[in-house]
C-alpha cells in the first residue's frame, strides 16, 4: 500500500497539523511537481504480521549461508543492523572473530566449566538430571534461576541482549522460550524482541499514533514527513517525533529540551496582552494575525515588535532577526547570562506566537466555514465556488507551521548561511501575514487576490525547505 505525504486530518488544536485535510496543491490553480517538492516522500504501511515474516525470511537465509542456528543469526543480524550482505561477507572472512565480536561465542574455545554441576550456582539447589538449558560457555543455571533472570531482564526492557548471569554471552531466543513456556513473560519477551528488531532495522518505524499498531516502511530512509494513512498522525520517519522541518532531529531535541528547562520563565515573560504603541490601550490578541489596528487609534502595527506596520514591506526581516551584542563576549558572566536568556526569549516568543496563532487559525476556518454554508444557503455562489477561501485557510496553516519550525532552527544556526536564512524566513513571514490579513477580511478582496497570495506563500516556504532541510 503506497502512501504519501498528504491528506491529514487531526485535532482541531493540535497546532495545525490538520493543513493537509483540503488537498492543497490539487484543485486550487498551484500545482508542484511531486519529485520536486522538499516534503515529497515515498513510503508504504506495514502491518506487523508483514514484518515479523519478513524478518523471519531474512533470519533464515542468514541461517542457511553461515550454517548456524536461526537463534543465533538473528542475534547477529541486530548487531549488523539487518545487513545481511555486510553480514556474510564479515562471515567468510573470520566466522570465529564475527561470532566472538557479537558475543555468541565465548572467546576461550573450551567451555568454561568442563561438567554439569550437580547444584545450581545461584540458589545451591541440586539441579535435576534432565536440564537441558546451558549456552556455548559452559554455564549451567537451573530452570528457576534462569526464568528469574530473564524476568529481571525483560523488566528493564532487555530482549535480545539479555546475557549468561556468569559471563557476557549473549542469550538466543531459543534458550530463553525454552525456559518461558507460557504466559505473560514469554509474550513480553517476544513483543520485546521484534521491537529490538525493529529498532535496528533503519527502513522500518513504528507509526506513534495512539493504537495504530501499523509500521512504516520507506527504502530510502529520511528526516521527512510521514502521514500515516490509517490513523493521520503526522510525523518525522528519522526521528518518530513531531515533524519539525527545516530543523533538524537532533537541533528539535536540544530546542524542546530546553523550551522545557525554561518554559516557566519564557511563559512569566510573554503575556497574552500587548499596549498600542500609538495610544497606549491594551490589546488583546484573538486572532493568528500578527498585523494588528488598533480600534481606538486605528493604528496599524506588529504584533512581535511593536513596531509600525509601514515598516514591515522589504525590510520587514528585521523583525524577525536578532540582534546580539557584538561587544558580549567582553562583558561579565552576569551579562552574558542574560543576554544569553534575552536571546532564548526572543526566539521562544516567536516560536509559541505561531503556535498560539495556528490554534487561533481554527477559528478563523471555521468562520469561514460558517460564512460560505450562509451564502449557499442564500443562494450566492456554491461550495465549489468559495473552496478557494477554505484552500487559502489550510495554506496558511501549512506555512504557519513550517514558519513555527524555522526559529529552534535560527536560534542554533551559526554557520554563513544565518543571513540568507533570516532573508528566506522574514520573506515567508511577510507572505503569511498579507495571507492572514486577507483572509480575516475576505470579503474585501477577489478569488484572484487570494490566489496569487496563495501562490507566492507556497513558493516561498518550498523555496525555504529546499535550501535549509537536512534532506
Amino acid at each position: 500500500m503506497e502512501a504519501e505525504s498528504s491528506e491529514y486530518d487531526d485535532d482541531e488544536d493540535d497546532c495545525g497539523d490538520d493543513y493537509y485535510t483540503n488537498n492543497f496543491g490539487e484543485d486550487d490553480g498551484i500545482d508542484f511537481d511531486r519529485e520536486e517538492d522538499p516534503e515529497f516522500f515515498s513510503f508504504s504501511l506495514v502491518p506487523p504480521e508483514e514484518a515479523k515474516q519478513m524478518f523471519d525470511t531474512i533470519t533464515a537465509k542468514a541461517s542457511k549461508e553461515m550454517q548456524i542456528s536461526t537463534s543465533i543469526a538473528r542475534l547477529l543480524l541486530i548487531a549488523h543492523k539487518w545487513n545481511l550482505d555486510k553480514l556474510l561477507e564479515r562471515h567468510r572472512i573470520d566466522p570465529v572473530g564475527l561470532m566472538i565480536e557479537c558475543r555468541v561465542m565465548p572467546k576461550k574455545t573450551l567451555k568454561c566449566m568442563p561438567s554439569r554441576p550437580t547444584y545450581c550456582p545461584v540458589c545451591f539447589q541440586r539441579m535435576p538430571r534432565t536440564v537441558t538449558i546451558s549456552l556455548p560457555c559452559g554455564h549451567f543455571f537451573c530452570d528457576s534461576c534462569w526464568s528469574a533472570h530473564f524476568a529481571s531482564q525483560l523488566q528493564i526492557g532487555v530482549s535480545s541482549g539479555i546475557e549468561c548471569m556468569n559471563c557476557n554471552l549473549l542469550v538466543g531466543e531459543t534458550v530463553v522460550l525454552n525456559v518461558l513456556k507460557g504466559g505473560k513473560l514469554r509474550e513480553k519477551f517476544i513483543n520485546f524482541l521484534f521491537n529490538d528488531q525493529i529498532k535496528t532495522f533503519s527502513k522500518l518505524r513504528w507509526c506513534p499514533g495512539i493504537n495504530c499498531g501499523f509500521l512504516v516502511r520507506a527504502e530510502e530512509p529520511a528526516a521527512k514527513r510521514v502521514i500515516c494513512s490509517k490513523c493521520n498522525t503526522m510525523f518525522c520517519f528519522s526521528c518518530g517525533e513531531k515533524y519539525h522541518a527545516p530543523t533538524d532531529c537532533a537541533t528539535i531535541r536540544k530546542w524542546l529540551t530546553k523550551c522545557e528547562d525554561d518554559s516557566e520563565t519564557a511563559n512569566y515573560i510573554t503575556a497574552n496582552t500587548k499596549d498600542c504603541p500609538e495610544c497606549g490601550s491594551c490589546i488583546e490578541k484573538n486572532g493568528g494575525c500578527n498585523h494588528m489596528q488598533c480600534i481606538k487609534c486605528k493604528h496599524d502595527f506588529c504584533w512581535m515588535c511593536m513596531g509600525t506596520w509601514k515598516s514591515h514591506g522589504s525590510e520587514y526581516y528585521e523583525c524577525s532577526r536578532y540582534k546580539s551584542n557584538p561587544n558580549i563576549a567582553n562583558e561579565s558572566a552576569g551579562i552574558q547570562a542574560r543576554e544569553a536568556l534575552k536571546k532564548y526569549l526572543f526566539y521562544f516568543e516567536r516560536w509559541q506566537n505561531h503556535a498560539d496563532s495556528l490554534k487561533k487559525e481554527a477559528e478563523t476556518q471555521r468562520k469561514i466555514n460558517q460564512k460560505i454554508q450562509e451564502k449557499v444557503n442564500n443562494n450566492i455562489g456554491t461550495w465549489i465556488d468559495w473552496q478557494y477561501l477554505l484552500n487559502a485557510t489550510s495554506l496558511l496553516a501549512k506555512c504557519r507551521y513550517t514558519l513555527m519550525y524555522t526559529y529552534p532552527y535560527a536560534y542554533f544556526i551559526e554557520n554563513g548561511r544565518k543571513k540568507l536564512f533570516e532573508y528566506q524566513q522574514a520573506q515567508l513571514e511577510v507572505e503569511i501575514e498579507n495571507l492572514s490579513w486577507k483572509l480575516e477580511r475576505d470579503d474585501s478582496y477577489s478569488r484572484g487576490d487570494f490566489e496569487n497570495q496563495m501562490d507566492i506563500a507556497e513558493k516561498r516556504r518550498q523555496t525555504l525547505l529546499k535550501d535549509f532541510s537536512a534532506n
